[in-house]
């Protein structure tokens, strides 16, 4: 028996493997910080029937609640996830599985690697439509990848969608894909309406170091990027300051900062209602945009999500708090769910990569409704 988390993403530590009814695995913590939830291994057995798995530390993890009624994510091909039995005592996630080959992934979301992150970004340049820039590095060398969507103009909106601040949270570049694959599609009226008048800023992945070493939510510094948007810097979180610098360049009239939550089994949005300048056209453009994305999908809801902050009270080291403050724009925190989706359970796929790039398909309907009322 084997178990590796040598690869793109990977995290588990062995503690023990003596036998498949006795596995005993920890997560590593992000680096340089107390933050650990994010697993992605490989198992490769010589024995057959079943395996149990113990991750030992689950109990002190980043988000305990997000293992109630959870389910791991499990793959033979990489491609194709599905659900396996989990449970969780208060201190160990327990996984059991009968493997029916010889070799089997295990994640806590399904993996969307610095690979395919590639891939995505470089078809999309291939398109008349989109620029891809190199904003800058991150800490471990990588580029910052921004793609430009249309051709800016006097009167176009910016448009600004940024993604995966916390790099376990891969649920938000499958949405990121899905939301780009169908505005680049030339048969889709509405992705060409949109691009004749607006300008798309689009960051797939804002923290490829923390995705390559398979933190759940800090960059290689140990830093959580959606704390660092009042005071970023080249030190600390290149991420996101050359992501605001940017926009403070070219101005923001809508921000989307794509997320993944551990604990709530609903799709949600979290708004701008705490921040100094909120008013009544504030709330009515986050009013009017909930109530499209309510109107087109069923996997959208607006009765459960977090408490929203007091006025005055939005904490402004958040993306999309400080983005809808300075720019007085219409700006949203969206959530998916780790688990599935109350409203539409599937106990095979949960909420999975397919579903998460559905939804990302679907908001630009909701951008296309409130795109004349954002000026």
């Amino acid at each position: 028996m084997q178990i590796s988390s040598n690869f793109d993403s990977g995290n588990i530590r062995v503690i023990s493997a003596t036998s498949s009814n006795d596995i005993q695995l920890e997560i590593k913590h992000d680096n340089e910080s107390d933050f650990y939830q994010w697993f992605h291994f490989k198992l490769h057995n010589t024995e057959r029937g079943e395996h149990t798995l113990n991750i030992t530390n689950a109990g002190k993890s980043a988000y305990v609640e997000g293992w109630v009624d959870y389910q791991a994510v499990a793959s033979y091909d990489r491609i194709t996830w599905f659900r396996v039995p989990t449970s969780f005592d208060g201190d160990t996630l327990t996984i059991k599985v009968t493997p029916e080959c010889d070799s089997m992934y295990f994640a806590y979301f399904v993996p969307y690697s610095y690979e395919r992150h590639q891939d995505l970004i470089h078809m999309a340049q291939l398109d008349a439509d989109c620029q891809l820039e190199v904003l800058g590095q991150t800490l471990d060398g990588r580029d910052m990848s921004l793609l430009r969507i249309g051709e800016p103009a006097e009167g176009k909106a910016n448009i600004w969608l940024t993604a995966r601040q916390h790099p376990g949270e891969t649920m938000a570049e499958w949405f990121m894909e899905g939301f780009i694959e169908r505005l680049l599609d030339e048969d889709d009226g509405l992705a060409r309406n949109l691009i004749d008048n607006a300008v798309f800023y689009l960051v797939p992945n804002m923290n490829p170091d923390g995705s390559v070493r398979g933190h759940l939510r800090t960059n290689a510094a140990g830093v959580n990027l959606n704390r660092e948007w009042q005071s970023p810097s080249l030190e600390k979180s290149p991420e996101v300051y050359l992501v605001r610098e940017k926009m403070q360049q070219v101005g923001v009239d809508l921000h989307l900062d794509i997320h993944g939550d551990e604990a709530l089994p609903v799709n949600f949005v979290a708004g701008c209602e705490g921040i100094p300048s909120y008013d009544a056209r504030h709330k009515a453009l986050e009013d009017k945009f909930k109530d499209i994305l309510l109107a087109i999908t069923p996997e959208f809801q607006d009765t459960r999500g977090y408490d929203k902050d007091e006025p005055g009270k939005a904490n402004l080291t958040v993306g999309s708090s400080w983005v809808g403050e300075e720019f007085k724009c219409l700006a949203f925190t969206v959530e998916m769910p780790f688990k599935d989706n109350d409203l539409l359970p599937d106990p095979i796929v949960g909420w999975n990569d397919a579903r998460s790039s559905i939804l990302g398909r679907d908001t630009l309907t909701a951008i296309y409704h409130v795109l004349d009322d954002l000026r």
